[in-house]
């Protein structure tokens, strides 16, 4: 058998997996990152040799499979991860993604949540650990996803019921942790993300996040590195099998 990979599945080249492909390269895991979104018979790796499931945001809605045909491969591909115990990370989108292949319900938040705000922890797991009942995250959606049945609600925040979700396998991330400062430069001089921010909006984010940084970063080793673990543990178990 070839040597295991983690995947990743990106939507638009500006959300890339950031801190979390750092954190997959610090512990030597090899990934393999596609764009697949718009392909109805995407060329994937073999499903065996896959030890790990990341898909990213992008602004497409995570159920739009008639515009974007290979979001029907992602929930497949979601599943068929859960069903065998291979580790799975959503962020934003992909955290929607998850969460309707699962049976959770997609819809749209009356209000964007846009910027840096605290989420709550409502539960603890060792695939979210939070230090503390508060944290500042940087958010970016419209869309919000109800929790599937039996999973295990993790955080929210004021505007948005389910903000972090465990099932099983699967770990779904509404909020952004993979961003770094040079990333989020990137992101608020891209049109697609920020045509409808001010410069003072802008500006603003740039100081939460020089704020809120230093405290997000231990909850994100935290999250990422569990992850790499858990992926790095289905590794040796792929080439033990």
């Amino acid at each position: 058998m070839a040597k295991s990979k983690v995947l990743i599945l990106q939507h638009v080249p500006w959300e890339r997996p950031g801190r979390i492909l750092e954190t997959l390269d610090d512990v030597g895991l090899d990934t393999q990152t596609l764009n697949i979104v718009d392909e109805k018979k995407p060329d994937l790796p073999d499903f065996k040799e896959v030890s790990g499931l990341v898909i990213m945001g992008g602004p497409m809605g995570a159920l739009d499979v008639e515009k974007h045909p290979g979001l029907k491969t992602e929930a497949k591909l979601v599943r068929a991860s859960v069903s065998v115990g291979k580790p799975v990370l959503g962020v934003c989108l992909g955290h929607q993604i998850i969460a309707t292949a699962l049976g959770g319900k997609l819809s749209s938040s009356a209000v964007d949540e846009l910027g840096f705000a605290p989420i709550k922890r409502l539960d603890q797991h060792d695939y979210f650990s939070m230090w503390n009942k508060d944290v500042n995250v940087l958010h970016w959606h419209s869309d919000v996803v109800g929790l599937p049945e039996g999973a295990q609600l993790l955080a929210r925040s004021e505007k948005t019921k389910v903000q972090a979700f465990r099932f099983a396998s699967a770990l779904g991330l509404q909020f952004h942790m993979e961003v770094n400062l040079a990333m989020l430069e990137e992101w608020l001089s891209e049109p697609a993300m920020s045509g409808e921010l001010s410069k003072s909006d802008k500006k603003k984010m740039i100081s939460d996040f020089n704020e809120y940084n230093p405290q997000l970063l231990p909850l994100a080793d935290s999250v990422f590195n569990g992850f790499a673990a858990r992926c790095s543990t289905y590794s040796a178990f792929l080439e033990e099998h």
